[in-house]
């Protein structure tokens, strides 16, 4: 008897998980959405990376801000007794503010165009920053098959609620 109300107990929060997953996904749906355009997704060190992105709003949405941000993530994957894990640290994020507080009416539709630098490896203070250190330490880690730097843009609308957000992933040769 025990054993159902334990099994029914796990069965009901797993449930519960899946339709707050669901619910978010609808209702940021139901606020609006964020379409990302870059015409390149390869870039070098030190290079500038433009694209565009469509804002389009389907409810009134009081926005905290609206950026775009450039985020490098460390992913390593370790193997212990036979399981493997992944485990990421984000080790580099630098964002560009597009607009500050700002009320986005229902039904608005408006077009922003950014441009944000790639880090250089090469600058001497860029190396001597914390940031600086960390990439060099990935990089020098990313011979071990376990471990990938992996790059991505972010066009975020950080708003009272949910959040509207669009990624697309990207490269960098920071060699």
């Amino acid at each position: 008897m025990s054993e159902n109300i334990i099994f029914i107990g796990i069965a009901v929060i797993i449930g519960g998980g899946i339709l707050a997953i669901i619910a978010y996904y609808v209702a940021r749906f139901m606020r609006g959405s964020i379409k990302l355009s870059m015409p390149l997704t390869a870039f070098n060190a030190g290079d500038t990376i433009s694209g565009s992105f469509d804002l389009h709003t389907k409810k009134a949405i009081e926005g905290n801000r609206l950026i775009v941000s450039l985020i490098g993530t460390q992913e390593t994957k370790t193997r212990r007794d036979g399981e493997s894990e992944t485990h990421s640290d984000e080790i580099f994020r630098d964002e560009v503010l597009l607009e500050g507080v700002k009320i986005f009416t229902a039904g608005a539709k408006a077009k922003y165009d950014f441009t944000i630098s790639t880090p250089d490896a090469q600058a001497p203070d860029f190396l001597n920053s914390k940031i600086g250190q960390a990439l060099s330490v990935a990089s020098q880690l990313l011979g071990n098959r376990s471990t990938r730097l992996k790059w991505q843009i972010e066009a975020r609308l950080d708003a009272k609620g949910v959040d509207l957000v669009a990624t697309k992933s990207i490269s960098i040769n920071t060699n």
